[in-house]
């Protein structure tokens, strides 16, 4: 992968797999320029409950999230508030990987979108193979498998990384979590930075723990499953308790080839066009009462 700056970006679409980019291309709209969007509307749900616990905590993400009304219609001209509380929704369960990746993504996104009305329009994403990842990214992003937009590390060493691809601007950021809160046995932090405040429970314990519970072949001691879940519910409330900043890094991607972060065997050979937001900038009646065509 080359990082070099100054190059002429390329954009190009091969069965969902091929996207090279590098100059910065124009947004689709500047908020308060050209559009004209309402955010902080509708309050985010960050009452704890018993698996969101954590969704109050003073740095838990708030996401002011810009769709398009229905299948074929424009975009609203609202945000709606997304919380750590519906990712665990739609993941299923509560779990450090789906946090980890929330909270990344929050710092990846505060790069692509300066003003913090996240256009789902124009994303596109790469996760590591843990659904904790996918899902977060999947639902984030509104990427999916099927339109050749979701993505899967092609070198597994980012793993428990994400990379949010804009492509309006051609803007890609990867964002990861920093040392001292990473916690995978043989995997390491792929972008430089560490954590200057001291968690409860270190990552040393928790990665020591994990391999213990990996060589166990599927057969832990009860005591060992539910300290594992224990020492990971103490790190993302910790994490929580610091601005997100001092915990995961992020960094734009020079010169970025969609087609050579992602593992090829892991898209869809022939991806579905997606059309929900194909008619996002369609023009408005002359009047609000028209009889129509």
């Amino acid at each position: 992968m080359r990082w070099l700056l100054g190059k002429r970006w390329i954009w190009l679409w091969l069965l969902g797999a091929a996207c090279s980019c590098a100059q910065a291309g124009e947004p689709t709209f500047v908020e308060g320029r050209n559009i004209f969007i309402e955010t902080g509307v509708e309050a985010p749900d960050r009452s704890p409950t018993w698996y969101a616990s954590m969704v109050d905590k003073p740095y838990a993400p708030v996401f002011q999230m810009l769709a398009t009304q229905g299948t074929q219609g424009r975009y609203y001209p609202y945000t709606y508030p997304v919380t750590l509380k519906d990712l665990i929704r739609f993941h299923g369960h509560d779990c450090e990987g789906t946090i980890h990746a929330a909270d990344a993504a929050w710092l990846a996104l505060r790069t692509l979108f300066p003003d913090g009305i996240i256009d789902r329009s124009v994303l596109w994403g790469i996760s590591g193979d843990s659904p904790c990842w996918s899902d977060a990214v999947a639902y984030l992003t509104g990427a999916r498998v099927q339109y050749g937009n979701l993505g899967f590390f092609r070198d597994r060493r980012y793993g428990h990384a994400i990379v949010l691809y804009r492509t309006d601007t051609r803007v890609a950021v990867l964002a990861t979590w920093k040392r001292g809160i990473n916690n995978i046995p043989g995997e390491p932090v792929m972008l430089p930075g560490s954590i200057d405040w001291k968690p409860r429970v270190s990552s040393a314990e928790i990665e020591a723990l994990k391999g213990v519970v990996k060589k166990a072949g599927g057969k832990p001691t009860p005591y060992q499953v539910d300290l594992m879940r224990y020492q990971q519910w103490e790190l993302v409330n910790d994490i929580l308790q610091h601005p997100l900043s001092e915990s995961y890094t992020a960094q734009v991607i020079p010169d970025f080839e969609w087609s050579q972060w992602i593992d090829p065997a892991k898209t869809v050979r022939a991806p579905v066009e997606r059309t929900d937001v194909r008619l996002k900038n369609h023009p408005y009646r002359s009047s609000p009462v028209d009889p129509g065509p």
